[in-house]
């Protein structure tokens, strides 16, 4: 054999090499931002959730005015759950739980706030506030929607970077595994019911 041909053939398996590498590369940048762009639908629809909430709170205001305290509640905890925000690339453990903790105390301020509706026949008849309640109803499917889709694209990815060869590329390039959203503690007990 040549030396010239022993040349081509070592120029063609270097060239495969790398277009083998690059491909596992190219493939866990591709999953990567699919969890990113997920991510980003996830903040979407709380934001979407955020917004309504001014709205609902002014409607229940004029019907429920001495009920300040859970109008309060429910406007610290907007505040508090929209103060959170998380870069895609920093997404850990720690600051999912963070996002995911200040989320829980908005869901459970809206869940007082529902309670203090039932008091007011008035109020539950007034369509604006009717349109805003289904709106919102709405948006927390859309939540729970969104926040499996994430857990699935996440799930690919931690699947993608921890399968074996390509493992030992995600370590060299910085690919790190991505956390999913979990049930609330408080969702597996049942719910209380006093008459």
């Amino acid at each position: 054999m040549s030396k010239l041909m022993k040349s081509l053939i070592g120029i063609i398996v270097l060239v495969a090499i790398v277009g083998w590498l690059a491909g596992i590369y190219n493939g866990m940048v591709k999953r990567q931002e699919q969890v990113d762009s997920q991510w980003a639908q996830v903040e979407n629809v709380y934001q979407r959730r955020a917004d309504l909430i001014p709205n609902l709170v002014a409607t229940v205001k004029g019907y429920a005015d001495f009920e300040r305290q859970t109008l309060t509640d429910v406007i610290d905890a907007r505040a508090k759950a929209t103060s959170v925000n998380i870069n895609p690339q920093n997404l850990d453990e720690n600051s999912l739980q963070m996002f995911q903790e200040a989320q829980n105390q908005l869901t459970g301020a809206l869940g007082r706030l529902m309670v203090v509706v039932e008091r007011y026949p008035e109020l539950k008849a007034n369509q604006n506030f009717l349109e805003l309640q289904s709106q919102l109803e709405g948006t927390e499917n859309r939540i729970a929607v969104e926040r499996n889709r994430f857990n699935d694209v996440a799930r690919q990815y931690n699947t993608l970077i921890r399968t074996f060869p390509k493992n030992i590329f995600a370590s060299l390039f910085g690919f790190e595994r991505k956390p999913y959203f979990e049930a609330d503690q408080e969702a597996s007990k049942p719910p209380k019911v006093e008459f």
